[in-house]
């Protein structure tokens, strides 16, 4: 990773900006996450292509929500997981779940990836941050 993605901001969350599931993420992480200790960017906008590019990801296939923290690279059960972590009381304590066995965590979060637009459906087309955000999305 470079040096314009670990200036970019501290810890960036990457997802799918179609997903009716991983928009539900983001509106949790910018109602909890009151310290601002991530920045969202959706796996269609430039950025976020950009992104997973330079963390050796292909922007084409991207069937996760990723963490970008530093010059390290999350995804799946652990991006969420760590994200929690950093998130005030009670959703903190849920950051103990990133010492489950990766394996089984992972299977969980794979069942639910793959099914999440049938599950919870999915946009026509990205779906823009609203502009009562400034500076939480890098788009």
């Amino acid at each position: 990773m470079n040096a314009m993605t670990k200036n970019a901001t501290g810890r960036i969350v990457l997802y799918d900006g179609v997903c009716k599931l991983c928009n539900g993420w983001v509106n949790f992480l910018l109602r909890h996450d009151k310290r601002r200790t991530v920045r969202l960017a959706a796996v269609q906008t430039d950025k976020g292509r950009a992104l997973l590019t330079q963390a050796g990801l292909s922007p084409d296939n991207i069937n996760t929500i990723v963490l970008l923290e530093g010059d390290r690279v999350y995804l799946r059960a652990a991006a969420i997981f760590r994200v929690l972590a950093g998130l005030p009381w009670p959703w903190r304590a849920l950051g103990i779940l990133r010492y489950f066995p990766e394996g089984i965590s992972n299977r969980c979060y794979d069942l639910i990836a793959r099914n999440r637009y049938r599950l919870f459906g999915r946009f026509d087309a990205y779906q823009k941050p609203r502009a009562d955000y400034p500076g939480r999305f890098l788009d």
